[in-house]
């Protein structure tokens, strides 16, 4: 049972890997139209709450209780872990190269595995360890940092993100006690949505969009085509495979496989828009993957006692 739900974890754990990598492809014409970051993030974000809602609603059998009594745990992850993630990394990107802030975002399952040394003062296994550095070494060769004014600032937003990345994966590990993981990620593109909304207005984020055809997949599409994909695949069905993810694998887990972003990007740039892929970039890849396999491979506490606890003796029947 225990590893049919290992394997059920890692094939949704992957499907919101490439489900978020391919995000970039469905956005980039929207861009290039003239849409704001800001716009297209508030806008598939919105799309995605609204796809969901009666999905969570029926999870709930339309009892709003529930929601009130996780208020919250539903106000940290719409505001840290949905509009914090995505305010925060547009504003580094003012600031510091792209590759640069993508390095310091995807840095998150590094930090869950020093944050988790620090609080229980027990070191890591040496597996752990070991598939940390070589999801890193992974992700350095994939993203390719290269040279750029490092402004304090943009460091300390692409920071930010990386730290709502982090509390994505803890509170999608603990909160599904209180709700059920589709409620929990409607409830939080609602808070989400509103949130950025607030900022577009408070002029902290620009909110163009351009209501014009597009280039999509190698032909024209209007622009809501583009952006419902977006909402529908990279968000939606992204999240919600995400932490399902989370509640089959837990947080450690599934944050190195959340590393498989930056691969399937890779691959599905390379597929529809031609962007091939380098000797470094495939190497990379080959590393990060790598580094989820130690990290696999870790020996659970109950593995490691069953295997100390000694065999019972037989029970003679002799007097």
């Amino acid at each position: 049972m225990r590893a049919s739900r290992g394997i059920v974890g890692i094939a949704l754990g992957l499907a919101a890997g490439l489900a978020f990598g391919a995000g970039g492809v469905f956005v980039k014409p929207l861009l290039e139209a003239g849409w704001s970051p800001g716009a297209a993030v508030l806008a598939r974000i919105s799309i995605a709450a609204a796809l969901l809602v009666v999905p969570a609603l029926i999870a709930l059998r339309f009892d709003l209780r529930p929601f009130w009594r996780a208020r919250w745990t539903i106000l940290i992850y719409g505001i840290v872990a949905v509009a914090g993630v995505q305010f925060a990394f547009y504003a580094s990107l003012e600031r510091i190269p792209v590759s640069m802030t993508l390095l310091i975002e995807y840095l998150a399952p590094i930090a869950l595995v020093l944050f988790a040394w620090a609080t229980s003062r027990r070191m890591p296994q040496l597996i752990v360890l070991g598939g940390s550095a070589l999801a890193l070494a992974g992700l350095w060769l994939v993203i390719g940092p290269g040279g750029g004014d490092l402004d304090p600032i943009g460091l300390a937003f692409a920071a930010i993100a990386m730290v709502g990345v982090c509390v994505y994966y803890a509170i999608g590990e603990r909160a599904t006690e209180q709700l059920p993981p589709v409620a929990l990620i409607a409830a939080g593109f609602v808070v989400g949505a509103a949130a950025l909304g607030v900022a577009g207005l408070l002029g902290l984020m620009p909110m163009d969009a351009a209501l014009v055809d597009v280039d999509f997949l190698g032909g024209t599409a209007p622009w809501w085509v583009p952006l419902l994909t977006v909402g529908a695949v990279s968000t939606a069905f992204a999240y919600s495979a995400g932490i399902a993810a989370i509640r089959l694998l837990g947080s450690r887990l599934s944050s190195f496989l959340g590393l498989s972003e930056v691969i399937f990007a890779g691959i599905v740039g390379w597929v529809l828009l031609g962007e091939a892929l380098g000797p470094l970039q495939i190497l990379g890849g080959g590393l990060i993957l790598g580094g989820i396999v130690l990290v696999k491979l870790e020996r659970r506490p109950r593995d490691a006692a069953a295997e100390a606890a000694p065999e019972p003796l037989p029970v003679s029947t002799h007097a």
